[in-house]
């Protein structure tokens, strides 16, 4: 009975002795960003761009910007019109066509996704005014809508918008006057030996770096081109 004893001695001992600190498994939150190669922060909270659009589809409250942000900047470098059927939205690929049906009354309007936001609790997209007002939720402000994402539109068809791979490029400047464009991508490749192109797009001429075939390897064309002193630099998907 002896060794029946010492067995009780040290159960007694090891169950008294000082226990393994709890095991603390991350969130799903937190597995997702870390999966997560494509994100953003506002007002120290981050954001995780979808990959691609296809299959997305979600329900929720729809709100509408206007004459407060009418010519400014938008997150993918067009300035924003608030006449034209544009929204924003926090986590689809920028350049993403979506549908937004409104639930309270059956209008529908389709979009193209070229902001980010909104950034209030509780509301999942942020409409220009002509699409708010195709939508009839003007005078309200805010609608329940659902979301349906269609694509990049590409010769009138809907194809599914992929973030890692593409034609993305780098543009370092944009005029409203040709000639100014032109003379500053030349000046720009005497200095950096960095050649670009100039491109007329929605009412001025961009001058444009690359292409690239990823948006990996322009995040790291950015930084680059940031290091060298084109800070203003952003990535575009043509």
């Amino acid at each position: 009975m002896r060794w029946l004893a010492v067995f009780f001695i040290l159960l007694f001992i090891f169950s008294c002795g000082g226990s393994k600190p709890p095991v603390v498994y991350p969130s799903y939150r937190e597995k997702a960003y870390k999966r997560c190669k494509y994100t953003y922060r506002v007002k120290g909270k981050r954001y995780c761009v979808r990959k691609s659009s296809k299959g997305f589809v979600q329900v929720g409250i729809a709100s509408w910007y206007g004459p407060g942000f009418h010519g400014s900047r938008t997150a993918s470098g067009e300035i924003y019109n608030m006449y034209r059927l544009t929204a924003a939205h926090k986590t689809l690929p920028l350049g993403t066509y979506v549908k937004v049906i409104n639930l309270e009354n059956g209008r529908s309007v389709i979009v193209k996704i070229n902001d980010r936001g909104p950034f209030v609790p509780g509301r999942i997209i942020d409409l220009s005014y002509a699409a708010a007002k195709k939508l009839g939720m003007l005078k309200k402000g805010t609608a329940k809508v659902k979301i349906i994402a269609l694509g990049r539109r590409v010769d009138h068809r809907y194809l599914s918008v992929n973030y890692a791979y593409g034609k993305f490029y780098i543009q370092i400047g944009a005029f409203k006057n040709k000639l100014n464009a032109y003379t500053f991508k030349w000046r720009i490749y005497r200095r950096y030996r960095l050649s670009a192109r100039v491109v007329w797009l929605k009412g001025y001429y961009r001058v444009l770096a690359g292409p690239v075939r990823s948006y990996k390897e322009a995040v790291a064309f950015k930084k680059k081109l940031r290091r060298k002193g084109l800070r203003g630099s952003f990535i575009i998907r043509l």
